[in-house]
């Protein structure tokens, strides 16, 4: 049992020499019928189980992408403009669209030469050294995810006090006990046993984020032909330094909005042969993308100019008082809420995996108690310590924007270009692989200047923490 013919080890890689191993520029693929049969580590049977259509990718990879973090986009054109921001969303779009595929391609290319490349740090083992793997991409991706986790828990508590405020304004409870019943949610959704389990609640999840961003651009364009809105100015501030640092803090919401740091792990829910599938999700994907990126920040920024909060469903609200229908805030904020407790649960996968490769036991059935209880325990120790760490910093926003800058730049725009250059090695004289080594070096330099715009923006607001926060 718990065997497949394209696999990987728990290690996440093999020995040099194996059958499995060639190289990966060895012009014959090696065929199912050739290869030997290898145990599949728990991680990679029990969470990772490779049993999904191109369908459920698609699912997936919407629930990965498309979250709330969408609502800041009108944000950002407040630091670039009308003609910086719909760029800037653009090429965000078609570089990582691009990306994407890159890595889609390696995945594919490295399955058909006899190795299924399961996990990120499965991809840099096998193509950048075992090192590369286990100290730089492992912990980078860890950290991103989990903290994508601990953000998705302070914002589904942050959503449940507005909701709560909204319907009784003089309420006492408390930013902190909303975080703590948000997290017992979380706990609950966190036994899902499997990636691939979370297909259909993923499908809601796909839907649940059209539901808001539909009401966040009605809400946009009602407000901005009202006569409650405010006056409209769209000119950029002035000032040099405050300037520069609100730019590429833009260009970083933007990079983290289209932010995914599990593609491997969602192709790793393809059934085999995975070829092919993967783009068409990706391609449904965006379509979801455009239609929802697109009409936020540009309705939100239309309605807003320089005044769009850094969610757009603040802009609703003026003085406490509803700009428009209060059930109209409180259905959006409550599609908000259930969006974001599935993609703090997507984002807890590679979590998951990990834990089930410490724990589990392949050789056991996947409900024997020899592997139930240990995955009760440890899945719910993980929900607990990022529900304590949301508690004890609701400003952990500013704590994400460093690990987004940090992690989503080389994941999403250095890594896949890297990869594929060193798996295919196209010709240092083609214009692939320049395109690809300037993708790579630009936001490289973004990057940096993101993580110290972050470390900037964490030491301004530095005077105003305080643990337990009531925000």
């Amino acid at each position: 049992m718990g065997t497949d013919l394209l696999n990987s080890t728990g290690d996440g890689y093999q020995e040099e020499g194996s059958r499995l191993n060639p190289s990966p520029l060895d012009p014959t693929p090696l065929h199912p019928s050739h290869l030997e049969l290898q145990k599949l580590d728990a991680g990679a049977l029990f969470v990772l189980e490779s049993k999904g259509s191109w369908i459920h990718c698609w699912y997936h990879l919407t629930t990965a992408i498309v979250g709330p973090a969408l609502l800041s986009l009108p944000f950002s054109f407040a630091s670039l403009g009308w003609v910086a921001g719909v760029t800037c969303l653009t090429i965000g779009a078609i570089v990582t669209f691009y990306s994407f595929n890159l890595l889609s391609v390696v995945i594919e290319h490295h399955e058909q030469h006899g190795r299924r490349q399961l996990r990120f740090r499965d991809m840099a083992t096998d193509i950048l050294g075992p090192k590369w793997g286990r100290y730089y991409v492992g912990p980078l991706q860890f950290g991103l995810c989990y903290g994508a986790v601990v953000g998705s828990i302070v914002l589904g508590g942050q959503s449940m006090k507005f909701i709560y405020v909204l319907s009784n304004p003089n309420g006492s409870i408390k930013l902190y006990e909303f975080v703590a019943i948000f997290g017992a949610v979380m706990l609950l959704l966190a036994q899902i046993p499997s990636f691939h389990s979370l297909r259909h609640i993923n499908l809601v999840s796909l839907v649940l984020s059209l539901a808001y961003s539909i009401c966040a651009t009605a809400g946009s364009i009602y407000i901005g032909n009202s006569t409650k809105a405010s006056s409209k100015v769209y000119s950029l501030a002035s000032d040099g330094e405050n300037r520069v640092f609100s730019i590429f803090n833009a260009l970083s919401i933007i990079a983290a909005s289209y932010g995914n740091g599990i593609l491997p792990e969602i192709q790793a829910t393809l059934a085999p042969p995975i070829k092919g599938k993967m783009f068409r999700g990706l391609c449904m994907c965006y379509v979801v993308i455009f239609s929802t990126f697109f009409s936020v920040a540009i309705s939100g920024y239309w309605a807003f100019g320089n005044l769009s909060a850094g969610s757009v469903l603040s802009n609703f609200i003026v003085d406490g008082k509803p700009l428009v229908p209060d059930w109209f805030v409180l259905m959006t904020n409550i599609f908000v809420l259930l969006q974001v407790s599935v993609v703090g649960v997507v984002y807890l996968q590679p979590t998951n995996d990990m834990l089930e490769r410490k724990f589990a036991n392949a050789e056991c059935e996947q409900f024997s108690l020899r592997n139930v209880v240990p995955r009760l325990v440890s899945r719910s120790f993980a929900v607990i310590i990022a529900t304590i760490i949301s508690a004890m910093l609701p400003f952990f926003s500013d704590i994400n924007a460093f690990l987004g800058a940090l992690g989503i730049f080389p994941l999403n725009f250095i890594l896949p270009m890297i990869f594929y250059n060193l798996t295919f090695r196209p010709s240092k004289w083609s214009l692939l692989f320049w395109g690809n080594a300037a993708i790579a070096v630009v936001f490289s330099i973004v990057g940096m200047i993101g993580v110290i715009s972050a470390i900037r923006q964490i030491v301004l607001d530095a005077k105003n923490y305080h643990l337990f926060a009531n925000l």
